[in-house]
């Protein structure tokens, strides 16, 4: 099911992710490049239990996490649960 803008932004408003272009955003940086791919290997085992995928921007001491349901078209409440699991890490 598709989220509301307003459902989406207050569900996200504690985290620092960003709303836009139908995905939400986050850019997490690390003392360290291997951090970073530490951390991209714990989202992709999450990402597979929940059976919902990101895209995932690895650049030097960071990572740019994008979600959205491509599915449906914009930001659903399996991409919300998957936001929070990434900020649980």
């Amino acid at each position: 099911m598709l989220l509301a803008r307003d459902e989406i932004q207050k569900s996200i408003a504690n985290y620092s992710w960003s709303y836009g272009n139908k995905t939400i955003q986050k850019k997490f940086q690390f003392d360290s490049y291997m951090e970073g791919i530490i951390f991209v290997n714990k989202i992709a085992k999450i990402a597979e239990r929940l059976n919902h995928h990101p895209d995932l921007t690895i650049g030097w001491c960071s990572v740019e996490v994008t979600i959205t349901s491509h599915d449906l078209g914009g930001v659903s409440t399996k991409c919300i649960n998957l936001a929070t699991a990434v900020e649980d890490i």
